[in-house]
């Protein structure tokens, strides 16, 4: 089974009759604005579409489904999907707000770098959600991840100064940190993210350093809006879409690489180890379509 065909499915092309004309392309466009793709980025494939079919003499249905899976995979190219790695250590933030998944999210993503041998450290600066850093050393126990924590409410920059310290002492490959998940008040989540930036620069300078923003897939277009602000907020390196098993309006993902230009980087589609994977553009738009 693909990887993506838990997808919840939506009927795009299996409804269709088989002729390629307006009807069709109007449903389309309609179909993949169900799907949440937005409005613009329908729009745009659809007439993009439409200009292939004419220039390759495209006839069936089947072609024109796979020229589309291959329209939505060059429109979701905003960038390198895999993590920067480059340095020793290197540090990856994981931004957004509470119940997306980010701690789930985190220890998956742990897990997974632990089984290519790398040696990863968390870090839970998340400390104003109460059991934050428990879940987080749930995940360390089960994968047999070090992590750094402090009491409930401390300053979330003096954890993440006490991981970057025992990052450098212990030879670690990879920081991953965990953040609060707070939106509320736009000033107040820069200046924190400000602070924890700072730290990161002045204790370990130069390390190759990625900012995740993560996503429930199941909000759809009002997780267009906050990849927004938190883009604006924060800077983003690329997109974390989790549950994606339970929604049909996987279309999202296009949008948001399609307005904000940050590739998706891993994908979730459930609750197992191996349900969150590096994101595979061609193998989400076959899913979807």
């Amino acid at each position: 089974m693909g990887f993506f065909d838990k997808l919840k499915k939506i009927s795009i092309f299996s409804s269709f009759g088989s002729e390629l004309n307006d009807e069709f392309y109007d449903e389309l466009e309609e179909s993949l604005i169900l799907a949440d793709a937005g409005t613009d980025a329908a729009l745009k494939l659809v007439e993009r579409l439409r200009a292939r079919v004419r220039e390759e003499g495209i006839k069936t249905m089947e072609e024109a489904r796979a020229c589309m899976c291959h329209l939505i995979a060059q429109t979701m190219e905003a960038g390198d999907a895999a993590l920067n790695l480059s340095t020793r250590p290197a540090a990856v933030l994981f931004i957004g707000v509470n119940g997306v998944g980010k701690t789930t999210t985190i220890g998956k993503i742990g897990h997974q770098l632990k089984q290519q041998r790398k040696k990863v450290l968390l870090c839970a600066a998340d400390t104003f959600r109460a059991a934050a850093a428990e879940q987080l050393t749930v995940w360390a126990d089960r994968s047999g991840l070090e992590i750094v924590k402090q009491h409930e409410g401390a300053d979330p920059a003096a954890v993440v100064f006490d991981a970057a310290t025992a990052a450098k002492a212990r030879n670690t490959d990879v920081i991953l940190i965990d953040t609060a998940g707070r939106l509320h008040n736009k000033q107040n989540l820069m200046n924190e993210l400000n602070k924890i930036s700072r730290v990161v620069d002045r204790e370990l300078p130069g390390c190759a350093r990625e900012t995740l923003l993560v996503l429930d897939a199941t909000t759809g277009q009002n997780g267009l809006i906050q990849a927004r602000q938190f883009k604006e907020a924060a800077g983003i390196t690329g997109i974390v879409l989790t549950k994606l098993d339970g929604t049909a309006k996987g279309g999202v993902a296009i949008a948001i690489t399609q307005e904000l230009g940050v590739p998706v980087k891993y994908a979730g589609v459930g609750e197992g180890l191996d349900d969150l994977r590096p994101f595979d553009a061609l193998e989400f738009a076959q899913a979807l379509l």
